[in-house]
């Protein structure tokens, strides 16, 4: 059985900026089929910063919690600085994911650079 940290399980229990952005400038998506992991980012970008970030995650307490937190780390923060936001990063934040539980702090980050990649690519009119 895996144990979660405090950090974890608050984000899991109460998740922050979950939902989503009907007009966001950019979006990103990432599935697992392995374990069935999906997570969906919304972004609005105001003055090249995070100025919203909502999502939808369908997943385990721990996939939930890492989408919490990375939204929670993204907010406000510069596109850039968020681009280096790593799957460690998230997993300190939580205080530790247990190691069968890392692939879901891989898919938040994923999902939240993918919705930065998509803001770019709308922004330079690359599609």
């Amino acid at each position: 059985m895996a144990f979660y940290s405090e950090k974890v399980m608050d984000h899991f229990a109460n998740p922050r900026n979950i939902g989503e952005i009907k007009d966001a400038d950019g979006i990103g998506e990432v599935g697992n089929p392995v374990c069935g992991d999906m997570m969906t980012f919304y972004i609005k970008v105001k003055d090249n910063k995070i100025e919203d970030v909502k999502f939808k995650t369908f997943g385990c307490g721990a996939a939930i919690a890492v989408s919490s937190m990375i939204s929670e780390m993204a907010l406000g923060k510069t596109v850039d600085k968020v681009l280096k936001i790593t799957n460690n990063d998230v997993a300190k934040a939580l205080g530790g994911l247990p190691p069968n539980k890392l692939h879901c702090s891989n898919l938040g980050a994923d999902a939240l650079h993918k919705a930065i990649q998509d803001y770019k690519n709308k922004k330079n009119n690359i599609f």
